[in-house]
């Protein structure tokens, strides 16, 4: 099963970033050495993962649907490998996550990023300046990390939100989370949930996994496995719908926000003025709900992205 986190974290992204330089480096070398432009086909890529293939192909779907030649590079890479090769020119569109901005122009500790609306503006302003690169409008969906529980807990309050889970923790409700180490030990993951809701979780509600793939917490939470019955996830996991768990909101924004938006070169943008229009109410009907239920036609189901893409897209007629 392929892992559905579509984003890398600070405390991953501080590694990785720093070697940005020299894969822009590579990108160049490996790629034809003519970079896409306005008389040749538009060249859509997308992140390595689940995600990143459905929404890579819609992309290149709804593109090519306008009468554009488009070369499809579905799945490149990680974050830092995609980056740089929209950076280079080598490729022109591709799916990216808001709340990334933050690594990106190393303003990482901005709050800004925590808020959907200011992380977007944020991201969207500094990219058209420095790299001439536009972002459109973002789904209404947040692939961040999130505390999901099961449908069972005993005397949990109606509204599924993370107050209502320290109102549940403060009454000795019964719970246990199944978490990576990174998430339980991260000042940004766990910690910053305790810290804004104002809860703590002791050793014996903790169920620490070496590994950080959520299909294994999240099957944890809903099999019952050591007594777990909540695990660590990422927004749009599509495991949620599949094993009927839901994410709690964090509506006092502990977490960053990672909403999904096409990024797109802006001298390709200038070409084809059209693209903005035919993927933005694309992207406005991709909720956080219907995106785990896609993920989880892909991840869980084991269909294929780009038939997934495809159905979706004529179902809700953006393809004839």
């Amino acid at each position: 099963m392929q892992p559905t986190k579509s984003s890398y974290r600070p405390s991953q992204a501080r590694r990785l970033w720093a070697a940005v330089a020299f894969v822009l480096a590579l990108v160049v070398a490996f790629f034809p050495a003519e970079t896409a432009s306005a008389a040749g086909p538009v060249v859509v890529a997308s992140k390595i993962d689940t995600e990143g293939a459905l929404l890579g192909n819609m992309i290149a779907d709804v593109v090519a649907a306008r009468g554009i030649a488009v070369d499809r590079r579905i799945q490149l890479g990680p974050t830092n490998i995609v980056r740089a090769a929209l950076l280079a020119g080598q490729i022109d569109l591709y799916p990216e996550y808001t709340g990334n901005g933050g690594i990106f122009f190393h303003r990482d500790n901005d709050p800004a990023w925590k808020n959907a609306a200011q992380g977007y503006d944020e991201v969207k302003k500094l990219d058209a300046a420095q790299n001439r690169i536009v972002w459109l409008d973002p789904a209404p969906a947040n692939n961040t990390w999130v505390i999901a529980i099961r449908g069972d807990l005993p005397a949990f309050p109606g509204r599924k939100c993370l107050d209502s889970l320290a109102a549940y923790l403060a009454e000795g409700g019964r719970f246990k989370l199944a978490a990576s180490a990174e998430f339980v030990e991260s000042p940004a993951a766990l910690p910053a949930f305790e810290k804004t809701y104002g809860f703590q979780l002791k050793a014996e509600q903790l169920l620490t996994l070496s590994g950080g793939n959520t299909a294994a917490t999240l099957r944890a939470a809903a099999e019952g496995i050591s007594g777990v019955n909540a695990g660590m996830a990422y927004g749009t996991d599509g495991e949620l719908a599949a094993l009927g768990l839901t994410a709690l909101c964090d509506d006092k924004g502990a977490q960053i926000v990672y909403a999904p938006a096409p990024v797109i070169r802006q001298a390709v943008l200038d070409e084809h003025p059209d693209i903005a229009a035919a993927l933005v109410p694309v992207f406005a009907s991709l909720s956080l709900e219907t995106l785990q239920a896609l993920n989880a036609r892909i991840a869980v189901a084991g269909e294929d992205a780009g038939a997934v893409a495809a159905d979706y897209l004529k179902s809700k007629h953006f393809l004839p």
